[in-house]
Order: structure tokens, then C-alpha cells, then sequence
């Protein structure tokens, strides 16, 4: 049996890894690479000739660990270079997988005009359409082929091929992935673990512990950190809403991915407005697929943890409340930029790079009495990164800003574990069956400084896989 890492190695995004075993193929994940720029994208695709560095056809099934485009963006383009097989993974993933492509899709129309100039210039070959290109055609079509399967309901995808999946936190629907591969006489089980969600994370539940295995897959994101804000998520949240838009009359702005995080902060703040201690400050919500993902977080309340079911039995709603406006045109979205009264913003994306956030932001830079809340990590080079770091000026847009709102932070709000919850996510193996762990998903120094603690820790093989290293297991 073979594993191939083909994304997210030695880099944050891209998930995908090729199973082998004799005679069956699997791919888990099949995620878009954010990592490379341009130029390295067409140096790749000039030497592939495709968006893969396989063929697409030679897949079996693909195995999905949850929505974010990082982990599910090149489906459709595999289908669309020859793959007929399956894709695999819980049905809340399936539903925001839907929303999440087709919004890629309508990006990549977009763009694609924008570079064709929306289609005045003539004489445009084939070689100008960038090849990780779909529509939302191919995004239908690929739909069509999605197996939804039941969290801890162990699902055979081959004679000698069995999968369980495991509440991972992190995003509704989420999931760990345990396969079981019978072959040869021998029994082996590899875990992919996703992205590794936090403890008493707002709506969702806990991440589940997985059975031992004889190697483990593990995401490094958080690697060397440590998550800085202590306390709840409804008290850190209130304690920024009082000083900004309360103590003064002040406009909040936060900066927020549309799926997962959107919903966090929605119920956060219906559960601060349904303890009636702070006055009715309007909360708009800019941003039509969060508008989308927040029905089917609803619709999957079952899924949810403990305390959000509660909160939705006494209130019968998880999201909506009385001073909550969803915002859906573009015209509604930059109309607000007038609304006088003290108000939060939210709007995507989460790193200010690209969105409706950054008009948002563009308006409300030069405000003293605005403050920018920053509740997750922004990459290097992103306007969010450039926030974080202090700037005086940013620019955007072509404009040179000057700085005069405020900037916070608060790392509550976080999807990811830090480097306690992935050791902890490690730990629960034994490490006399656990032949090797292999680190993705993270930058070279996370990796290492988690290679370092995992080692520590008494787990003597960890891998930290280039990108096309194999395996055999």
C-alpha cells in the first residue's frame, strides 16, 4: 500500500493524498492550492499539462474531509479531466461543499472576464482560460456524484476497504477519517485527521477520538501556537461590543469567513442580545453565502453540540434575532457605509483579501471612532496581515490609507486547535501500534516545532512530506 502526498505538503493548502493499494485508488481531498502564485501555477500546469499530477480516471473514490475550498476546490476539475467515481463525506459537508463550489465558480467567471476583458477583445485562445477553470455546469455535474454517510457508521467502499468517519470540530459536517484496508492477510488503519477543530468551540461539537491506527495523517496549522484570548466567546465578544459601540458611539467592523465563522459569531451575539444587557445595536450581516450556510447549519441543529440545541429549544431560533439585517445586494452592502448609528458590521472575508469586507474597511479606515476586529489568522502579504502588524498606512484598492481606526484582536473565534489540541489529537494514539505520523497543512516552521513536541512526547516517526513524496505503508 502506497500514500502519495500531493497538496498540502510543506504548505497550508491544497489538501490531497493518494491511497494505493493494489488494485484501488483513493484520493482524500481534492482542495484548491492557495499557496502558489501565478506564476508558479502556470509553471506547474506547463509541466503537468493538467491540474493533477496523476490521472484523474485511475481514481476509485474520493474521501472528503470537510467544505473549505482548500480541501474540496479542484472536484470539479477532476471530474471534468475523468473521474467517475464517488465522493464521500457527511451530508452537512455535501450541503456547504455545494454552496462553497458554486460561489468558487462564480469567482472564476468573474476573473476569467475581468482578464478578457468581460469578453470585448477578440482573437482569445484556449491557453488564456487559466485550466483549474470550472463553471457551475461541471459543479452540478460533480454534485451529482456525492454519497453522504453518517458520522461513526463504518461504510465499506471496496471488498477490502472500509471507512469510518469522526466528528473533527472545526466546520458543520467535519470530519477525521479512518480507513481500513484488509490486504494481504493484514489489516491496516491510516487516519486522516482534517482540520482539527477546539473544545467548547460555539455550535459545534467537540473533536471525537479515533480508534488506534497504524499511521496518522495530521493537519499542523497552529503547530507553534498557542491560542492567546482565555474566556468565553460570548464574554470576549460583549467585552469588545461594550467598548466600541456602547461605552462609545462607535461602528464595529469584523472581518469574518462566510462559512463556520459567520455562524459563530451570529449565535454569539443572540445569545449576548438574548441576556438583554446590551442595548439594540443593528448587526448587519454582508454577505449572501453566509446568508446560504447559516440555513444549513439550521437545518443540521441535530449535529450540533449540546449546548446550541438548548439555546435553540428555549429560542427556537439559533441565528436570527431582532436587530440582525442580512445584507444581499451589493448596492444594500455599500449603503450601510451611511448608517450613522453605533452598528456591527460583519462581512467576508476573514483576511480582508478580496470580499465586501475590504469597501468596509476602505470606508471606516480613517475613523477613529471604528474599530476593526480581527478574529482569526491572516497570511502573510494579506491587508488583514498588514492590519495586524500596525501599519500606519495600508493601501487598497490603489489607495494610500492612513490608519486611524482601531485594530483589535481576539483569537476565540478560531476553527483551528492549537498546538496543545493537536498534541492532544496525537496523543490519543499508542505509540507502540503508531508506525508514523505525517505532518500537513502548515507552514515549515509549525511543522517543525510540532514534529520537535510530537517527538517529545514519545512518538519517534514523524514525517514531514514533500509535495509527490510516497510512502509505502
Amino acid at each position: 500500500m502506497k500514500l502519495t502526498f500531493w497538496g498540502a505538503a510543506q504548505q497550508v493548502t491544497g489538501s490531497m493524498f493518494l491511497l494505493e493499494t493494489d488494485d484501488y485508488r483513493i484520493l482524500i481531498d481534492c482542495g484548491s492550492d492557495f499557496d502558489i502564485d501565478e506564476i508558479g501555477r502556470k509553471s506547474r500546469y506547463d509541466e503537468q499539462k493538467s491540474v493533477f499530477p496523476f490521472d484523474p480516471s485511475l481514481i476509485n473514490t474520493v474521501l472528503l474531509t470537510h467544505a473549505h475550498i482548500d480541501h474540496s476546490g479542484n472536484i470539479p476539475n477532476l471530474f471534468k479531466e475523468g473521474f467517475e467515481g464517488r465522493v464521500v463525506c457527511t451530508e452537512p459537508t455535501m450541503a456547504l461543499t455545494a454552496l462553497l463550489l458554486k460561489d468558487a465558480a462564480n469567482l472564476h467567471q468573474k476573473r476569467l472576464n475581468a482578464r478578457m476583458g468581460s469578453g470585448k477583445k477578440k482573437g482569445k485562445k484556449r491557453k488564456d482560460i487559466p485550466r483549474d477553470y470550472f463553471v457551475e455546469k461541471n459543479v452540478i455535474e460533480a454534485l451529482e456524484n456525492f454519497v453522504p454517510v453518517s458520522f461513526g457508521q463504518r461504510y465499506r467502499i471496496a471488498d477490502h476497504v472500509s471507512i469510518t468517519f469522526y466528528a473533527a470540530g472545526h466546520l458543520l459536517g467535519a470530519a477525521h477519517i479512518v480507513v481500513e484496508v484488509f490486504e494481504n492477510g493484514e489489516k491496516k488503519r491510516i487516519c486522516f485527521s482534517g482540520d482539527i477543530g477546539r473544545n467548547n468551540y460555539p455550535l459545534l461539537m467537540d473533536p471525537q477520538e479515533v480508534p488506534d491506527v497504524d499511521y496518522l495523517v495530521c493537519e499542523s496549522t497552529y503547530g507553534s501556537r498557542l491560542h492567546e484570548t482565555t474566556g468565553s466567546p460570548t464574554a470576549a465578544l460583549a467585552d469588545v461590543i461594550k467598548r466600541t459601540c456602547v461605552d462609545i458611539p462607535g461602528r464595529l467592523i469584523i472581518p469574518s469567513f462566510s462559512v463556520g465563522r459567520t455562524q459563530a459569531l451570529l449565535y454569539t451575539l443572540n445569545k449576548i442580545y438574548a441576556d438583554h444587557k446590551f442595548p439594540n445595536l443593528k448587526v448587519f450581516s454582508d454577505s449572501p453565502l453566509a446568508y446560504s450556510s447559516t440555513k444549513v447549519y439550521q437545518r443540521h441543529v441535530r449535529l450540533l453540540n449540546k449546548e446550541a440545541r438548548n439555546f435553540q429549544d428555549d429560542n427556537d431560533m439559533l441565528f436570527d434575532f431582532d436587530n440582525l439585517i442580512y445584507l444581499e445586494s451589493s448596492d444594500a452592502s455599500r449603503a450601510i457605509s451611511n448608517y450613522n448609528e453605533p452598528c456591527i458590521i460583519i462581512s467576508s472575508s476573514g483576511m480582508v483579501q478580496g470580499g465586501r469586507v475590504e469597501h468596509h474597511v476602505e470606508a471606516n479606515i480613517g475613523n477613529p471612532y471604528a474599530t476593526i476586529l480581527m478574529i482569526g489568522y491572516a497570511s502573510e502579504g494579506t491587508l488583514g496581515w498588514r492590519l495586524l502588524n500596525g501599519q500606519d498606512t495600508i493601501s487598497i484598492r490603489g489607495k494610500q490609507l492612513p490608519v486611524l481606526a482601531n485594530i483589535e484582536k481576539i483569537d476565540v473565534f478560531s476553527g483551528h486547535g492549537d498546538q496543545n489540541d493537536l498534541l492532544k489529537f496525537v496523543n490519543m494514539q499508542n505509540p507502540e501500534r503508531l508506525k508514523s505520523v505525517f505532518l500537513v497543512h502548515g507552514e515549515q516552521q509549525s511543522m517543525a516545532d510540532l514534529q520537535h513536541k510530537i517527538q517529545q512526547i514519545g512518538f519517534k516517526s514523524v514525517e514531514i512530506p514533500l509535495r509527490g513524496q510516497s510512502y509505502e505503508l
